[in-house]
């Protein structure tokens, strides 16, 4: 089966059905507000932020949305995370269960601490050749 493109976030949005719409609405909201300097695009079929390297996805699927920050802070935030599914990178969630925004916030800026950290670490070789 083949995966629907989409051109933009927006249009990404207006494809779901409403409740999941406005659940994936807000989560972007929190996202945007976490991280600013973030650019925003389409990767993988799915909205998806970028700060110096990937930074978290999301996208919404028949029974459920998913926020995908990576398995790290996954492992970083796991008794926050009772009573959500998780698995490796991807936290699940629903319209009538969404993720707290102080979690989503602190998900964001710790993504955005590694990367940046990461980017330090590969200029700091890329200087030193």
């Amino acid at each position: 089966m083949r995966m629907q493109q989409f051109e933009s976030v927006e249009a990404y949005l207006e494809a779901q059905p409403p409740a999941f719409r406005k659940a994936l609405e807000t989560l972007r909201a929190q996202i945007k507000a976490a991280a600013p300097k973030a650019e925003e695009s389409i990767s993988y079929g799915m909205p998806a932020y970028k700060y110096k390297g990937p930074l978290v996805y999301f996208g919404a699927f028949k029974k459920h949305c998913s926020f995908f920050p990576g398995s790290s802070s996954i492992l970083q935030n796991e008794k926050n995370l009772k009573g959500f599914t998780v698995a490796k990178g991807t936290i699940q969630f629903t319209p009538e269960k969404p993720l707290p925004a102080a979690l989503i916030k602190r998900i964001v800026k710790e993504r955005i601490k590694e990367n940046e950290t990461r980017d330090l670490i590969r200029q700091s070789k890329k200087s030193k050749k």
